[in-house]
């Protein structure tokens, strides 16, 4: 996975579970958007969940937003998902028949300093319950705490891989629906 050699920040060292996709074309990508929000619908209704904590590696046009926005649309969000590069976070509220589900959209890849991370009072939002996506999560170093998901985007000449890998029981539920 694409992390800065000098960079503070670590995966956990081992994980559930652990698959690799091959992604030919942005339909591929927008297809498997759909299929981990449909998978999320499914992950919510576990006794345990409380929320989701993806997330996305890659580089500048590996498809990171291209996933979210394709993961958002499966969720039924019909309005514009704007890149958050400069606004740092975009909140989705989803109406659902027992409730909002929120999901956050971050891009941290402005951040300068893991320090940024803990003066934004973003923290608050990973315990709430809510699905938060972040793309550029080594910008923050280790302050971000495990994630659920890993998705590394990575793209070759023609096509993208992603290598998913799963941190929690809520997260491993969600790959093996993908």
């Amino acid at each position: 996975m694409p992390v800065a050699p000098d960079s503070p920040f670590h995966l956990p060292a081992s994980a559930l579970l652990e698959r690799r996709f091959v992604l030919e074309n942005l339909a591929a990508t927008e297809s498997f958007g759909v299929r981990f929000a449909l998978a999320l619908e499914q992950a919510r209704l576990l006794p345990d969940f409380n929320g989701l904590h993806v997330q996305l590696l890659g580089d500048l046009g590996a498809g990171k937003t291209a996933l979210v926005r394709a993961t958002l649309a499966g969720l039924g969000h019909r309005g514009r998902v704007r890149s958050p590069t400069y606004t740092l976070v975009e909140p989705y509220a989803l109406a659902r028949p027992d409730g909002e589900l929120e999901v956050y959209h971050f891009d941290l890849y402005r951040f300068a300093d893991p320090a940024e991370w803990a003066d934004s009072g973003f923290r608050d939002y990973f315990d709430s319950g809510a699905v938060c996506l972040v793309e550029w999560p080594q910008k923050a170093g280790n302050l971000l705490g495990p994630p659920d998901l890993v998705f590394a985007l990575n793209a070759d000449e023609e096509r993208r891989l992603l290598d998913a890998r799963a941190y929690s029981e809520s997260g491993k539920a969600c790959l093996e629906q993908c």
